[in-house]
């Protein structure tokens, strides 16, 4: 094992983020991802004060020879409760993360569409462009609808069953063998430019998704009332087309994030995820029932929508205060 992966594996065995290291050692927390990364080597005072740190000798940290070491103090129930993954494992988990990552953007996107035709079908026909009733435009649009939710969910279904051997990736602390942690923060590091576009892409899409609507207020006359189901269509359309890439890059990087055990599923985070599975649960499924009943008994899909990112931020504020609470306890 080289200097880098040793470095990674004590630190995750003491439970601590990078972040946290580096304040004990007086570095940046860039220094620390170097050291990691084997972008950089640490000096003989920086691996002295890293022997102490971690309570090992300095021939362990040096020589690549030496593979074994007791595990830090304090750690001992940690360690054995870790979840060891290889590099095939690695590998597999990111390419079915990768799959899937599609499979719920797609779902979600599903999901925002699915009353367009319901809305078009019911302007159409009021226009008497249509030779149904307005009952059998609803009736059409309504089965367009429920299938195209039935396919969203069939799509979450699978994708949730298709990871549930990589559950315990996000409860459990992992033990990474030798080489993942430098393959995982190389294809981050790949990632990321594409991350970043994708994320800053859908945030503009969701941010304009309501200008039809602003520019539908500029139309008068007889085809006011089509030009607005016009409008509205047009703001699901982008923003869903919005969702699907904030959607599909955050579970890429989330993939990222668990088999390096960072952001969200830090050994701290992991700690104080029982406390939030249940709130979660309970959380979105309320939220789920808010849209829907929102939805269907006032006919406002053009407003509904605007639950998703409000919950969204509800529940981020959430699970910080239940974070920051579970710090000051330690």
């Amino acid at each position: 094992m080289i200097l880098a992966d040793k470095i990674t594996d004590l630190r995750k065995k003491n439970g601590w983020s990078q972040e946290e290291v580096a304040e004990r050692l007086g570095v940046s927390r860039q220094a620390v991802s170097k050291w990691e990364g084997a972008q950089s080597v640490p000096d003989m005072e920086r691996i002295v004060q890293l022997s102490v740190l971690f309570d090992v000798t300095t021939d362990y940290l040096l020589k690549d020879t030496i593979e074994q070491v007791d595990a830090a103090p304090d750690s001992g129930s940690a360690a054995s409760a870790e979840r060891t993954v290889g590099m095939e494992e690695a590998n597999a988990f990111l390419r079915l993360k990768e799959k899937n990552a599609g499979r719920v953007a797609l779902g979600v996107l599903l999901c925002i569409l699915s009353p367009v035709c319901l809305l078009l079908l019911g302007g159409a026909q009021q226009l008497g462009r249509l030779s149904i009733t307005e009952v059998q435009a609803t009736g059409l649009g309504m089965v367009i609808l429920l299938l195209m939710v039935g396919g969203a969910v069939a799509l979450f279904i699978t994708s949730s069953l298709r990871v549930k051997d990589y559950e315990d990736l996000e409860r459990k602390p992992l033990d990474t063998l030798y080489g993942v942690a430098g393959m995982a923060k190389e294809r981050r590091a790949q990632f990321r430019p594409i991350y970043v576009r994708q994320i800053t892409l859908g945030v503009v899409l969701c941010t304009l998704a309501v200008l039809p609507i602003f520019m539908s207020l500029l139309f008068i006359g007889e085809k006011e009332s089509f030009v607005h189901v016009l409008s509205v269509a047009a703001l699901l359309i982008l923003a869903g087309i919005g969702v699907l890439l904030i959607v599909r890059a955050s579970i890429l990087w989330g993939a990222y994030q668990q088999l390096l055990e960072e952001g969200d599923y830090s050994r701290e985070a992991k700690e104080v995820a029982p406390k939030l599975g249940l709130f979660n649960g309970i959380y979105w499924c309320l939220m789920t029932a808010a849209y829907l009943l929102w939805s269907f008994s006032a006919n406002a899909w053009d407003r509904s929508w605007i639950i998703w990112p409000v919950a969204g931020v509800a529940c981020g504020a959430v699970c910080g205060i239940v974070r920051a609470l579970h710090r000051k306890s330690i």
